[in-house]
């Protein structure tokens, strides 16, 4: 046997509960995960995201009460509490969206499939859903 086969590396199954804890994923595997969760999330909230656009155009008494709900809340929710609802509709829809334009980008061009455009568009993905969802929540929370 030669040197180099010796020192092949060996690949095993990974246990779930010993190894995930310690396992480092690739940023284009965190953006990936973080694409399906950002899906079912939206999908989850779906009710939610409805009665919103309902309760905001169907009246002015509908809009005013739509508007005492981010202030007062809603049932047991305080209002806090329904914002950082909408704070997490919010980055799931602009991380769903950054990373579903990363990967129509992938399929249209032949150049970005390569491991260093995988990982910078992957950070790209990651900086930019995170920066907009700043601006965003802060225009929610009334900073600006």
């Amino acid at each position: 046997m030669t040197e180099l086969a010796k020192k092949r590396p060996e690949f095993r199954n990974i246990n779930a509960l010993s190894d995930l804890p310690t396992y480092r994923l690739p940023v284009a595997g965190v953006v990936s995960i973080l694409h399906r969760i950002s899906g079912v999330l939206m999908f989850l909230l779906l009710p939610f995201i409805i009665w919103m656009f309902d309760a905001s155009i169907s009246s002015e008494y509908s809009f005013a009460k739509f508007r005492s709900v981010f202030n007062n809340g809603v049932w047991v929710l305080p209002g806090f509490l329904v914002k950082l609802v909408v704070l997490a509709i919010i980055w799931a829809y602009l991380h769903h969206f950054i990373a579903g334009l990363r990967h129509l980008w992938m399929d249209v061009s032949h150049k970005a499939v390569t491991k260093e455009f995988g990982a910078s568009s992957a950070t790209f993905t990651l900086a930019a859903s995170v920066l907009l969802t700043l601006v965003l929540g802060a225009k929610l929370f009334g900073l600006y």
